[in-house]
């Protein structure tokens, strides 16, 4: 299936099939009572989602919405839950991909643990940039998810932005 910009491909408190995406990237979102989203998490090509319905099946815990044109294969829970006991192999490639989240968790919170805000900022860029080339991370993101990342307010990204644009100078007419 193909899921393009701004389209949602489940909600939160749903329940049903298991997505692998294969090309694109996509935003958990997490909304809470008083109508406030957090973006909580990306998905990247070559993750099955959701994480935490890999061996048992859960309601989704946010709402997957596509940041750039998604390819997205759908898995039916009875196809995949039985395919897992039918090959318990399988649960070796789930915790290899649980392995690869970890990891860009943690490239994450390396992100977070960077002293100067504009530095948070760059790192995160240069990660985008494997996935959305050539869009720009602001082209994908809001200054408000841009800051949930990074552990910065709306209004100091859209410092920081600024600053860039400044510092890149006048584009030629």
């Amino acid at each position: 299936m193909i899921l393009h910009k701004g389209e949602t491909l489940f909600r939160q408190g749903e329940s049903g099939p298991l997505f692998h995406v294969k090309s694109g990237m996509l935003k958990i979102e997490r909304v809470h009572q008083d109508g406030n989203a957090l973006l909580v998490n990306l998905i990247v090509p070559g993750e099955t989602i959701p994480h935490h319905s890999l061996i048992t099946p859960k309601p989704y815990f946010g709402t997957a919405v596509a940041l750039v044109t998604s390819e997205i294969q759908v898995y039916r829970p009875d196809e995949w839950y039985g395919s897992l006991e039918q090959d318990p192999v399988r649960y070796r490639s789930i915790a290899l991909q649980l392995q690869d989240k970890l990891r860009m968790m943690q490239e994450r919170i390396d992100q977070l643990s960077e002293i100067e805000p504009i530095e948070r900022l760059h790192k995160l860029q240069r990660w985008f940039e494997q996935y959305i080339s050539p869009a720009r991370l602001t082209d994908v993101l809001t200054q408000v998810e841009i800051g949930q990342l990074i552990g910065l307010r709306r209004e100091t990204v859209n410092r920081l932005l600024r600053q860039e644009r400044l510092a890149a100078g006048p584009k030629n007419s």
